[in-house]
């Protein structure tokens, strides 16, 4: 057996030398840190220390400092860890009665590797879970390019500039920033092919490794405002729904690290949930845009006075956080003022989207079947036909009113189709219901119906309604409806009004009548002829005559 470099009296290597042949270094010093013995796996990992020197002098700085620090510390002494080369190694102290301390030195280079991939990782794993998140929380395109740029800024690079596909007109939309500094918006009309990489990471093409990108050839476009020399640069796509969201431009100073080849994964991979943010923000604004679009034509419309008439309305969804359901309401104006403008006021079965689409249809066909309004019993058979034609198995109620202007009144031509009949408020507070009578639109092959004629005098008011003021449903107990005696009370308490009054008033007392409570859809329209006109008085206000 090979003896040890040196054996002090009393040291373990003395008490035991086949300390001189175990699988890890040992390093014996003693309180001063000399170098007391060395064996064969210490002598071979640390060439540079000899017996009787300093570990201060020859062995690794960790080493001789944790020997330092040993004097100081109670029990056997902490358990240190260090490099020498590329080797990851853990100190372990053992105490001797002659004061002198046995290193053993443990390679764990493995475990130290391990436990780094695992931490980097883990705070991988960590920024891209803070990006997710960040950038699913908005639906807005511009402020998901803004916080891909400040979050790129942040962990990835000096500076970073995102670039939409181009626009109409060859442009491309950008979003850039340095860090620490704000995001700068910006429409660029550039040619993308000085950018190596640029074009195909627009088309979602694989990135160019960045090692392969010339700092130096970048166009001064690209060049953040102050930034000074371009050290490295990395052009990654952002990967869409179907499409390239764009693109991600990453750049380093001079004076910092090249972009490895870990950074660049890491950076693929955020662009990758950036892509899918933005392209899902602009997927969201696409179907905005059409669903605004569609929704224009399906919004009840604004009703005023017309050829001296005075129109006003209300509508309340059922659902509070939708604008448009199953009741509607149009006002399509005569083209001359001594021609009859036609009123419709409806309600289709169901609520909601569904219902919705059908209220369209209705009020596209209605439209397309105006130049036959004078003739309402024609309509609303040629309606019943074209609902029963469709796939849809629901049906609709509505009221047709035609009105024109007859000297100091307004002169009325009354439908209805399965619908509450209209009701009428006198000058002097009296309700009277316009006899008219339907059967539902849409729901059999047969259509019948009866026209009631009647003239308002100065400041009296026919209202159309739908069921769902009648049927609101609440009180004291919440289980009351407001029902049509209520109803006609509150309208003789509007003998005299506006028309914007009447709604306004009917409107309330059925939300108040509901307080919290569920609800179908509600839609009031009032038709008024005006006080104090300057026009030839006909009729006053004569109750009116009413024929089948």
């Amino acid at each position: 057996m090979t003896e040890p470099e040196h054996a002090p009296r009393g040291s373990v290597l003395e008490i035991d030398t086949r300390i001189d042949t175990a699988p890890y270094a040992a390093v014996v010093a003693d309180a001063a840190g000399i170098v007391q013995a060395l064996n064969r796996a210490a002598r071979t990992l640390l060439p540079a220390v000899r017996v009787g020197e300093t570990l201060t002098a020859t062995a690794p700085a960790w080493l001789a400092a944790s020997h330092a620090n040993l004097a100081h510390a109670a029990g056997p002494g902490p358990v240190d860890q260090g490099w020498v080369e590329r080797r990851s190694l853990e100190g372990h102290p053992v105490r001797h009665d002659d004061g002198t301390v046995t290193w053993w030195l443990v390679d764990d280079t493995d475990a130290r590797l391990a436990r780094e991939a695992l931490r980097s990782e883990q705070a991988r794993t960590a920024f891209l879970t803070e990006v997710s998140t960040a950038l699913l929380g908005s639906l807005n395109l511009q402020r998901c390019m803004e916080i891909t740029v400040g979050l790129a800024t942040e962990h990835l690079g000096d500076a970073a500039m995102v670039i939409a596909p181009a626009a109409h007109g060859g442009r491309y939309p950008t979003v850039s920033g340095v860090r620490g500094g704000e995001v700068a918006h910006d429409v660029l009309d550039v040619d993308v092919e000085e950018v190596p990489g640029l074009p195909e990471a627009l088309q979602g093409f694989p990135p160019v490794p960045s090692r392969w990108l010339d700092p130096m050839s970048l166009p001064d476009w690209l060049r953040p405002t102050g930034f000074g020399e371009v050290g490295s640069i990395v052009v990654t796509p952002l990967p869409g729904h179907g499409v390239p969201a764009g693109a991600l431009i990453l750049v380093r100073g001079a004076g910092a690290a090249e972009f490895s080849e870990d950074e660049e994964v890491v950076a693929r991979l955020f662009a990758t949930r950036a892509g899918v943010a933005m392209s899902a923000a602009r997927l969201y604004d696409q179907q905005a845009s059409i669903t605004e679009t569609l929704m224009r034509d399906l919004l009840p419309p604004t009703v005023h006075r017309l050829s001296g008439v005075e129109f006003a309305a209300r509508y309340r969804p059922s659902q509070d956080g939708e604008r448009i359901g199953g009741d509607f309401y149009d006002v399509h104006p005569a083209s001359r003022d001594d021609e009859e403008s036609l009123v419709v006021l409806g309600d289709v079965c169901g609520k909601g989207l569904d219902a919705a689409v059908l209220t369209g249809k209705i009020r596209s066909t209605l439209h397309a079947l105006l130049p036959l309004a004078g003739d309402h019993l024609r309509m609303l058979k040629l309606l019943n036909g074209a609902l029963l034609n469709t796939h849809d198995a629901r049906f609709a109620t509505l009221v047709l009113a035609s009105v024109a202007r007859a000297g100091g009144g307004v002169r009325l031509r009354l439908t209805c189709g399965g619908h509450p009949a209209p009701l009428v408020v006198r000058a002097d507070g009296r309700v009277e219901e316009a006899p008219t009578r339907g059967t539902l639109i849409g729901a059999m092959p047969e259509v019948r119906a009866t026209t009631a004629e009647l003239t308002l005098g100065p400041g009296e008011t026919c209202l159309m309604y739908t069921d769902g003021i009648t049927e609101a449903k609440g009180g004291p107990f919440g289980d009351e409806l407001f029902g049509e005696r209520r109803l006609h009370r509150a309208l003789g308490e509007c003998a005299g009004m506006p028309a914007e009054a009447v709604v306004e008033r009917v409107q309330m007392l059925a939300s108040q009548w509901l307080g919290r409570g569920a609800h179908d859809d509600m839609a009031v329209l009032a038709i008024t002829a005006p006080r104090g006109q300057h026009l030839t008085a006909v009729g006053g206000h004569g109750r009116g005559r009413y024929t089948a």
